[in-house]
């Protein structure tokens, strides 16, 4: 049977099953001795041992894990219309409008600071009109969604309260294919458990973090793991032999949903540098190269005559300062800062540890040749989607979201034509946050011209009249649909 990928959210407490919760020393002397010293080598703990280290990596951590109930308000989405198309007269073509139920989910987390910070998976928490953590001891805290990462599926929670139990944060980089770990959280409802198993693998590229709404440069390096893990155990911790936390449970793959033997969890070194820009600005500075990549294959180990089908391929002509620095179409980059990189997954993780403005080492081939390059990382537009801490919309790009819960492009006349646009200047919306003040009210496709009265022809000229709305305030939006008639859009922004 086909396996298949699941995140491990509970979505719902009669629906479990549906998802939504990584030397010996060489012996040449005296053949006797050789195998007294290998035996000695390899010799196992007791099951007495093994048993107190597995008790007490486990008792150190659970005071902080957490269970984490969540609930999706209701609401009204397009049913399987082309962004391009949604609110447009063509969408009744594709079956209009519905309605989304109210539901409950459920999954898991574990607590950063002794202040109410807690970590969680973004899938948990994505959509979420009402969220509550639940202590080990059953008490209970309302939480708000401090912010969310669609690309590493992290999120962060925020809980009002003092003197919490903290888990302790490991190392995923000190990690080795065989060590044991143990998988922590409240799956399936059934409580607080723990699990045991080794890692089974480092740096796992599963493809479904670009299946997530908001993932703009989806980012997967996981650790892979036998340790059982099942539907509620996602957000929860991955820890190793020291109670130490190196990994965030996250998906499983399985072709019933349930464990059957294969766990990811995202890299706790990665988890925490998007964790720190979470808490600290509400949105990730996720920084870039500047190059479009894929993996090398043994096809392009032969024509870019590499050593090895290993590194990543420079795919298109390079960008920004990346193209200033000498890279180009068809280059092979195989390490960054020393460290080797063996494909895309390596390359993009190993970028993300940096902070946009460092300097990087980039190793890359040639065609044989082997050559260095300085690049200063630049930084990707991003898009807040938490509920505090946001970036002013002054420094979003494109985007309103943060204040009034929508985003924008130019319109060009290609976009005028792929939307049937009869305006073919102006900006456009082209995301519209479910769960903001404007849900319901804008859509993708309709031309902004003012916003509170103030023209709106450009990107940088709606940042300006969005910076000039007060949290709370009334927000009134004279748009243009694509087929020229002109509609008013009152909302009030997010206080």
């Amino acid at each position: 049977m086909k396996n298949t990928i699941r995140k491990l959210a509970v979505p719902g407490l009669l629906a479990l099953g549906l998802g939504g919760g990584l030397t010996l020393a060489d012996v040449a002397r005296d053949p006797i001795t050789d195998v007294a010293a290998q035996q000695t080598a390899v010799a196992a703990p007791s099951p007495q041992a093994l048993s107190s280290a597995f008790r007490a990596a486990s008792s150190n951590a659970l005071p902080g894990v957490v269970f984490i109930q969540v609930e999706v308000a209701g609401r009204t989405v397009s049913q399987q219309v082309p962004p391009e198309l949604r609110g447009t007269p063509f969408e009744d073509m594709f079956g209009g409008r519905g309605r989304v139920p109210p539901s409950a989910g459920s999954g898991s987390g574990f607590i950063l600071t002794a202040d109410g910070y807690v970590v969680t998976n973004n899938h948990v928490v994505e959509n979420a009109s009402r969220v509550k953590v639940v202590m080990n001891d059953r008490r209970e805290y309302d939480a708000r969604v401090v912010g969310r990462d669609p690309n590493t599926d992290i999120a962060v929670l925020k809980i009002e309260a003092k003197n919490l139990p903290t888990v302790r944060i490991g190392d995923s980089d000190a990690l080795e294919t065989g060590d044991w770990v143990l998988a922590l959280g409240y799956p399936l409802q059934l409580g607080q458990t723990t699990t045991a198993g080794i890692v089974s693998a480092k740096g796992r590229s599963l493809g479904i973090m670009a299946r997530s709404a908001g993932a703009t440069a989806p980012l997967e390096h996981f650790i892979q793991t036998d340790a059982a893990i099942n539907p509620g155990n996602s957000g929860g911790p991955l820890v190793d032999l020291q109670g130490r936390v190196v990994g965030v449970n996250s998906a499983i793959a399985s072709p019933t949903g349930y464990y059957s033997g294969y766990g990811f969890a995202v890299p706790i070194n990665l988890a925490k540098r998007v964790v720190d820009d979470l808490i600290r600005f509400g949105v990730v500075h996720r920084p870039m190269l500047g190059v479009e990549i894929r993996d090398a294959g043994a096809a392009d180990a032969e024509v870019f005559r590499l050593a090895a089908p290993s590194g990543a391929v420079v795919a298109s002509e390079p960008r920004g300062a990346a193209h200033a620095a000498g890279l180009r179409l068809g280059d092979v980059i195989v390490a960054i800062d020393g460290q080797p990189i063996r494909n895309t997954g390596d390359l993009m993780e190993a970028v993300m540890r940096k902070v946009p403005g460092d300097r990087v080492a980039v190793d890359y081939v040639r065609y044989g040749d082997s050559r260095r390059a300085t690049i200063r990382l630049a930084e990707m537009d991003r898009r807040p989607t938490g509920e505090a801490g946001r970036a002013p919309a002054e420094e979003s790009g494109d985007d309103a979201q943060g204040r009034v819960g929508f985003s924008v492009t130019q319109l060009t006349p290609d976009i005028a034509r792929q939307i049937r646009s009869q305006s073919s200047e102006g900006v456009v919306v082209n995301g519209v946050d479910p769960v903001g003040p404007a849900a319901g009210q804008l859509y993708p496709g309709l031309v902004v011209e003012r916003l509170n009265g103030r023209e709106v022809r450009t990107v940088a000229e709606l940042r300006q009249a969005v910076s000039a709305v007060n949290p709370g305030q009334v927000v009134s939006i004279l748009a243009r649909r694509p087929d020229g008639s002109q509609t008013i859009v009152n909302f009030r922004a997010r206080s």
